[in-house]
């Protein structure tokens, strides 16, 4: 790639014209893998590359609780707009040099908002049993997809330090203020906007998955992961592709 990449920033961008939905992502755990950026290229959408830190690309596991959805100015949906989401995820750079997230899989609980993200955007959730526990100060994540019981997770992280503010990689892994999915044909760029998010080191107390493995990439999750981070959370609003 010959063009210049843009910056990583830890404000996010405004988006261009009126919001489209929001969410609250909370208690969010960023578990990271540094991949060779050759096993990743693959696995990328038409047009995009790795996007690189220190040598490597990266793939995240990252569950959280997802709430408070709304769409076109609506009051949050119940029910169906809160669920815990477990996702694989890579990260990338497009041909003018914009980055952005690349999701493998998306772990949800309710089969309506599976179902509309992989309609209207062609984003890959998947329909799978999720929740999260919270005891003694740790986080138990547990994903176990329907009809396809052999892509699972759990996850128990334990909330640290907080990271010191301008800490590069904790940057690179969450200031991320697009996803690149593929939409009738075409490689699209959705824009999100949030606050800056607080984060912490965490522990990784336990994790036993299969996501990664399916996803493709075998043999990642018996390795312990280079980097693990806890947030609170963000409300984030989405706009239109740029």
């Amino acid at each position: 790639m010959n063009v210049a990449v843009e910056p990583i920033t830890i404000i996010a961008p405004p988006l261009a014209g009126r919001a489209t939905a929001s969410q609250r992502w909370s208690e969010i755990i960023f578990l990271h893998w540094r991949v060779d950026a050759a096993v990743v290229a693959p696995l990328l959408p038409k047009g995009l590359v790795p996007d690189i830190f220190d040598g490597t690309t990266w793939v995240g596991l990252i569950p959280f609780v997802l709430d408070r959805a709304t769409l076109l100015g609506s009051p949050p949906v119940p029910y169906f707009g809160t669920f815990v989401e477990v996702n694989v995820r890579l990260y990338a750079v497009d041909q003018f040099g914009r980055r952005g997230v690349v999701f493998i899989s998306l772990e949800a609980s309710r089969l309506a908002a599976v179902l509309a993200a992989r309609a209207l955007f062609s984003i890959p959730y998947m329909w799978s049993a999720t929740r999260l526990q919270i005891t003694a100060g740790e986080y138990r994540y547990s994903s176990r997809r329907h009809l396809a019981g052999r892509a699972r997770s759990e996850i128990v992280v334990r909330p640290g330090k907080q990271v010191a503010a301008g800490e590069p990689l904790a940057e690179f892994l969450t200031a991320r203020w697009a996803l690149f999915t593929r939409v009738r044909g075409r490689t699209v760029r959705l824009r999100n906007h949030h606050e800056m998010w607080e984060l912490y080191r965490a522990e990784l107390v336990h994790l036993d998955d299969t996501l990664l493995a399916v996803a493709g990439f075998p043999g990642l999750a018996a390795r312990p992961p280079d980097s693990v981070l806890y947030s609170p959370g963000v409300t984030t609003w989405f706009g239109t592709s740029d």
